[in-house]
């Protein structure tokens, strides 16, 4: 018999206020049970963990997530990213419009956010 991923963990400073982030980012509820101040947070459909620790992020991420837009460019994405609390750690966008930006979230999780399927479509 084999295993599967329950959930992907991640480990926070404050658990509900970095799951309303990147519930924000997915468009996906938080559990209905969760709330300020709880140890834990989960984003339902998404199978994201947050869980608070006492330490804070101290090196680069080991694993991160590749945002890729469904409804808008990958441009687009991004200015909604900023204003939603990320920050841009390293724009590799390219001129010819291929590339991605590296962001981090609130906490300072990478991610990055490519460009969108129609966009790739298009060249």
């Amino acid at each position: 018999m084999t295993s599967t991923i329950r959930h992907t963990t991640v480990d926070t400073t404050d658990a509900y206020a970095l799951a309303r982030f990147w519930s924000g980012v997915l468009g996906l509820p938080l559990h209905e049970d969760d709330q300020p101040g709880d140890p834990e947070a989960l984003i339902e459909g998404a199978g994201l963990l947050f869980v608070t620790v006492p330490e804070g992020k101290t090196v680069k991420n080991r694993v991160h997530f590749d945002l890729q837009p469904q409804d808008r460019t990958r441009d687009e994405e991004v200015e909604r990213l900023l204003a939603l609390g990320a920050t841009m750690s390293e724009d590799r966008r390219n001129a010819d419009g291929t590339g991605w930006a590296v962001l981090a979230d609130p906490e300072g999780n990478e991610f990055c956010v490519e460009r969108s399927a129609a966009e790739r479509a298009t060249g």
